[in-house]
């Protein structure tokens, strides 16, 4: 009834459709356990982000793939979005004074993303840790 290419298709449209649920679900709130760093700049300099907290809750991924694909693609680099920020202001500091990654347990970006189901591969190029 169906030929191979509109199965696939059909797959595909499904899975895509259930990963974005998981996703939309987990950044609609964090997971209750999930505690905001504790000694970032974010936590104790900064006024406010680049956008509103839940706008960023909801679409940080659609500003960094945008930004992504500017940089990449078009060669152009911004302040605004770029992700070295974002670990700059993010990042705790442990007793010693030396920065934690933001992927590390407990950290601000695994939190989230663990509660989302989602393993992005963001620091598979960028640093975990500001590197001013």
């Amino acid at each position: 009834m169906f030929g191979k290419v509109t199965v696939r298709r059909l797959h595909a449209l499904v899975m895509a459709g259930a990963l974005l649920a998981l996703a939309l679900a987990g950044t609609a709130a964090a997971d209750p356990n999930w505690k905001q760093n504790g000694n970032s700049e974010a936590a104790t300099v900064a006024k406010q982000c680049v956008r509103p907290t839940e706008w960023m809750r909801r679409n940080h991924m659609e500003l960094i793939e945008h930004d992504r694909d500017l940089t990449v693609l078009e060669g152009v680099r911004t302040i605004d979005g770029s992700i070295a920020g974002c670990i700059s202001c993010h990042a705790n500091k442990d007793d010693q004074g030396a920065y934690i990654a933001v992927n590390a347990k407990d950290q601000f970006c695994e939190g989230c993303h663990a509660y989302a189901a989602v393993d992005p591969n963001c620091f598979d190029c960028h640093s975990t840790v500001p590197t001013k």
